[in-house]
């Protein structure tokens, strides 16, 4: 029998060109919960939407835990777990008070944000995203891409119309199709996945795949000394690419804690046969 060992680092720069930070993020190992968020649009309105949904999603959650027949916000979808629909939910509340803020206040027209959201529950890690924020999953040396972009490049790749090798390049490259607040309402992409001991997720912003590729984040994530030396070298290298964008890196380890003496010894005790007095 074990519990959840999660441990995590974060790092978010501004970048070399960009002249403030509109990533928010959110590390909460104790809930299992970590978000990345990358706001957008003009006068700072990017940082107030991203700053609003890395506050909504938490508080969305808690308030659930405390009452969990808390409506959902939007249906709730049979093939996935109640955590990870309840996680749908807050990010649909985040959209609709970010949509409602940007539409009662001229500042902050037409602001939004991606969000990449990771919460783990039992021995299942719930995803839920909008954008093109990203969530990788290192396992066994290999890394895997757990999110797909929403994005213009990202679509026109899927239909075949541009090249994976092309897209970086691409004019439109940084044009979302789908964001937090933006519209009233917004399709929250979902997962799931079934965490192993010495799973290693890595949630970021695009200023960090815009210029570094997915073995380069593997290699420094499997070298570097701990998690903290990772997330700053993840920066490091975003800015050595040309720093044009803010870039928030979040890594997260999950690993087997095996229970204290007394709760191993109590779950001896606990499962062991009654005895019939004679």
């Amino acid at each position: 029998m074990h519990t959840w060992h999660v441990t995590h680092s974060a790092a978010s720069d501004t970048g070399l060109v960009r002249r403030h930070n509109e990533d928010r993020f959110h590390a909460d190992p104790a809930a299992g919960l970590f978000l990345v968020c990358d706001g957008m649009g003009g006068h700072r309105a990017g940082e107030v939407a991203s700053s609003r949904t890395v506050a909504l999603i938490p508080q969305h959650l808690t308030a659930a835990a405390a009452a969990p027949t808390l409506p959902l916000l939007g249906p709730a979808r049979p093939e996935w777990s109640a955590a990870t629909n309840r996680l749908a939910s807050a990010v649909r509340l985040a959209n609709h008070r970010v949509h409602q803020e940007s539409v009662h206040n001229p500042a902050y027209a037409g602001m939004g944000t991606t969000v990449v959201a990771a919460w783990l529950t039992g021995s299942t890690m719930s995803l839920a995203h909008v954008g093109d924020s990203r969530l990788y999953l290192i396992r066994d040396r290999a890394i895997q891409l757990l999110t797909r972009d929403h994005s213009l490049v990202q679509e026109q790749v899927r239909a075949g119309l541009l090249t994976e090798a092309d897209a970086p390049r691409a004019a439109h490259k940084h044009v979302l199709t789908r964001a937090v607040g933006v519209q009233p309402e917004v399709e929250v992409e979902l997962g799931e996945v079934s965490v192993l001991d010495g799973d290693l997720f890595l949630l970021c912003s695009d200023g960090l795949t815009a210029g570094v590729s997915a073995d380069t984040i593997l290699r420094v994530l499997l070298e570097s000394p701990d998690l903290q030396a990772a997330s700053n070298r993840l920066i490091a290298l975003s800015n050595d690419a040309g720093g044009s964008d803010n870039t928030t890196v979040v890594a997260v380890k999950v690993t087997h804690r095996e229970p204290g003496l007394w709760n191993r010894l109590y779950g001896r005790l606990c499962s062991s046969p009654a005895m019939e007095p004679s």
